[in-house]
C-alpha cells in the first residue's frame, strides 16, 4: 500500500521533528518578516502535522497536497482539534492561488519529488507567485555530496504510548547521469497485537549543490538568504558547497 495512501502513518514517522520544524518557521518569521506576518502556506502537507502545529500557534494556515487522502487527513484533523486551516488539492508543480502569504515551506524532501528541471521551475514560479513582495520561501531536502554513499540505507523508530512505528529508507536504484534515485520507504507500526506494514518506491530527483545553485539562477523571483540543515538552528548559516547534505534554504521573493 502507498505510503501517501496513510498519512496519519506517514506523518506519525515523523513527528519528533513537528516541534523543531514549527520552533525554526516561526524564528524564521520574527527574524526576517514584519511583526503582523501570520499568513502561512505549507506545499505538499501529508497528513497535516505541520498544519495543525501552526495553526495552534495563532497562524492563518493554507496547505495544499495532490494526494487526496492527504488532503482529507488533514481537514479531519483540524476538525478533531476544532482548529480551522485552509486544505486544497493542487499540483504543486502549478498551482495559482487567491490570497498571498507571508512565508511558504515545504520541508523533508518533498521538493524531490518533482522529477525534472521544468518542473522544479514551474514549482518555484508557483511559489513565488503566491508570496508577498519580500516573503520567504523556507525549502528543506538532502542534498548529494560528491563522497556520499549511492546505495544506502536508514532506519529509525518513534515510540508513542501503547505504539510504535519504525521506518526504513533504503535506496534501491540510482543515476547521477540521469539525476534520480528510486527510493523505498518501509513502515511498520504496532499497536498492541496488532501489525500493520506498508511499502512504496518513489523515484527522487537528486541535487548536488552546484545543481540547486544553477537551478536559483533559472528562477530570478527568488534569491537565497541563509542555508540551515535539519538542526533547525535559525542562527546557522552554511555555504551552499559540496559538504552540505541536509540542508534548509531561506529563499526571499526579489523584485524581478
Amino acid at each position: 500500500m502507498d505510503c501517501y495512501d496513510q498519512p496519519r502513518l506517514w506523518d506519525l514517522a515523523f513527528s519528533d521533528e513537528t516541534t523543531p520544524e514549527a520552533d525554526f518557521l516561526t524564528a524564521i518569521i520574527r527574524k526576517y518578516l514584519p511583526e503582523n506576518s501570520s499568513a502561512v502556506l505549507e506545499v505538499g502537507c501529508g497528513g497535516g502535522r505541520q498544519v495543525l502545529e501552526l495553526s495552534r500557534r495563532g497562524y492563518n494556515v493554507t496547505a495544499l497536497d495532490l494526494n487526496p487522502n492527504c488532503v482529507t487527513a488533514t481537514q479531519e484533523l483540524l476538525c478533531e482539534h476544532d482548529l480551522r486551516a485552509t486544505v486544497l488539492q493542487a499540483d504543486m508543480a502549478d498551482f495559482v492561488l487567491p490570497q498571498k502569504f507571508c512565508l511558504a515551506h515545504c520541508l523533508v524532501n518533498t521538493f524531490r519529488h518533482l522529477l525534472t528541471e521544468q518542473a522544479a521551475v514551474s514549482h518555484l514560479q508557483a511559489v513565488a507567485r503566491s508570496l508577498l513582495p519580500r516573503g520567504l520561501y523556507v525549502l528543506g531536502f538532502h542534498l548529494l555530496p560528491p563522497d556520499a554513499l549511492e546505495l544506502d540505507c536508514e532506519r529509525w523508530t518513534i515510540r508513542l504510548p501503547g505504539e510504535r512505528i519504525t521506518t526504513t529508507v533504503r535506496v534501491l536504484q540510482f543515476s547521477r547521469r540521469k539525476r534520480i534515485e528510486t527510493v523505498r520507504f518501509s513502515l511498520c507500526h504496532t499497536r498492541g497485537d496488532q501489525v500493520r506494514r506498508l511499502a512504496a518506491d518513489y523515484p527522487l530527483r537528486i541535487y548536488r549543490a552546484d545543481q540547486f545553485r544553477r537551478l536559483l539562477r533559472s528562477v530570478p523571483e527568488f534569491k537565497l538568504i541563509r542555508i540551515c540543515d535539519f538542526c533547525y538552528d535559525v542562527q546557522d548559516d552554511f555555504p551552499l558547497n559540496n559538504t552540505l547534505g541536509d540542508a534548509v534554504f531561506v529563499l526571499q521573493k526579489t523584485d524581478a
